[in-house]
């Protein structure tokens, strides 16, 4: 493994992430962040020792049970149980690259020094990260509100030696981790547990890991249209800056100018005698991706905000001389972002599918369903249907979670945001997308072939050499489901500099 990622006050951003991430970097905490969570911890205890006013979750019970005034000997109980009583979720597992997220984005909202935890206990969360042995979570369980209580409580129990964990591959007690480890369980002091439940780490995770992806499936989806636009034979003249221009949107002339660049030198595009306007989804792609672009780049700032943020309760901060009962843990920035998010995606796959359509369809010299026999041969009549369905179960996913709210702790937490419910969501979008972009290609590419002996630009035609290495041309029919998985596979592996991403 490479150099340690510092834990520390610096912004951490999607570059940094995917850099982390790419290069399996190990964490440590930065001297700053040592001192910070040491300052904290002992500021509390100070605060707590010979003091019986009532402190919201540090001597209280939580949610309506505020008012319940905890004795000093139960302290340590207290925050064990909620972990325990908290761990309800249910549901499929969460994927284990988004579990690493949630780890490293926890240590850093608790690297601040406004939570009171433990070194001790961040430290363990770092051995989590760093002996890649993570906790298991499950999808279902967070209202996005009080933080990501029940996903939360399961990153948390392997902390006191309960629950379960991968490591490995394999799934494993906590307790066997604990003794190959030759590991105490942690015992959690007053507030960290709360500190621990209390977060949106569930939700941010998410959002990054689909933040991601999202930033790839743009360049993708501009990158795969091209390859459409050559091989649908279509006029270059929406593409022209002139009219971007007109209407400078960011993502739209960003698009725009990709294309362009892509398609450079194609003798396709250079062909006269084209058509004077093609389909909306050839003419339009600079509004339509480019607005995808722009609702990326929204996100992608309110997820900055967030994982640098303090997002547990309550808050401590020591030159004030206050420990605050706040609401920083509601998900509501990240509910909206994610819904957003997700509809913007949504849109991509869209408008991928109708060019996938047109280029089916028997028009500008292209065969039916783009083989050489059509009749004896189906060709690529059924992935269009497959890519349809996908789009149609977006659309479904696209309706939004942050609209809904239910009640919960008997009318304590009486608005909550829903935000995970969004963040799975999304993250299925992002991932039918994919699937749809797939398609694209795998039609887009052979229609390409019927152009030759003309050559698309000397990008496209590199592009599609990769990709024929691993899905060949179609002569006859075959088991399409085996393209699509290995499409979707070249596309997973295919590199892309984050100079160009972000």
């Amino acid at each position: 493994m490479s150099n340690f990622h510092y834990i520390s006050s610096e912004l951490l951003d999607l570059p940094t992430i995917k850099t982390i991430v790419e290069e399996q970097k190990p964490l440590a905490l930065s001297e700053e962040a040592v001192l910070n969570i040491k300052k904290s911890r002992n500021y509390l205890a100070s605060k707590i020792e010979d003091n019986d006013t009532p402190i919201y979750g540090i001597n209280t019970g939580f949610g309506s049970l505020y008012n319940v005034k905890i004795a000093s000997d139960d302290l340590t109980q207290l925050q064990e149980n909620i972990v325990m009583s908290h761990a309800c979720g249910t549901g499929e597992l969460v994927p284990k690259p988004i579990v690493k997220l949630m780890l490293l984005l926890k240590i850093q909202s608790l690297s601040y020094g406004y939570s009171g935890v433990q070194l001790e206990t961040v430290q363990r969360l770092i051995d989590f990260y760093n002996l890649d042995i993570t906790p298991v979570i499950y999808e279902l369980g967070s209202l996005g509100a009080s933080g990501d209580l029940a996903p939360l409580a399961h990153l948390a129990l392997p902390l006191i030696g309960k629950g379960d964990v991968y490591y490995e591959n394999e799934i494993v007690s906590t307790d066997t981790i604990m003794k190959q480890q030759n590991w105490q369980p942690i015992k959690l002091q007053a507030k960290e547990g709360l500190a621990l439940l209390n977060g949106t780490q569930f939700m941010s995770a998410y959002g990054v890991y689909c933040l991601l992806k999202s930033h790839k499936l743009s360049y993708l989806s501009d990158l795969i249209s091209s390859v459409s636009i050559d091989a649908f034979n279509c006029n270059m003249s929406p593409y022209n800056p002139l009219v971007h221009l007109v209407r400078p949107h960011r993502g739209q002339v960003k698009t725009a100018e990709r294309i362009l660049n892509l398609l450079e030198g194609s003798e396709i595009g250079s062909q006269e005698g084209k058509s004077v306007q093609d389909p909306y989804s050839f003419r339009c792609i600079p509004q339509v991706h480019g607005a995808t672009k722009d609702t990326i780049v929204f996100v992608t700032k309110t997820f900055k905000t967030e994982i640098n943020s303090v997002t547990d309760n309550p808050n401590i901060f020591i030159e004030e001389d206050k420990i605050i009962s706040g609401g920083n843990f509601h998900g509501q920035p990240l509910a909206l972002a994610l819904d957003y998010l997700g509809i913007a995606m949504a849109e991509l796959g869209s408008i991928s599918e109708r060019r996938t359509y047109q280029l089916i369809s028997g028009l500008r010299e292209l065969p039916a369903f783009l083989v050489k026999n059509p009749g004896l041969n189906s060709g690529f009549m059924i992935p269009q249907y497959t890519a349809a369905s996908i789009v149609s179960q977006n659309k479904q996913l696209a309706s939004p979670a942050s609209v809904d709210s239910i009640v919960s702790s008997n009318g304590q937490e009486d608005h909550v945001s829903m935000g995970a419910n969004g963040a799975t969501k999304c993250l299925r979008i992002v991932d039918n997308l994919e699937r749809i972009l797939a398609i694209e290609l795998m039609n887009a590419s052979q229609a390409l072939s019927f152009r030759e002996p003309l050559k698309s630009s000397e990008g496209i035609e590199s592009f599609i050499k990769s990709y024929r290495s691993e899905v060949p041309i179609i002569e006859d029919d075959r088991i399409l489901a085996i393209d699509i998985k290995n499409t979707v596979s070249f596309l997973n592996t295919l590199g892309i500099d984050s100079e160009v991403l972000f």
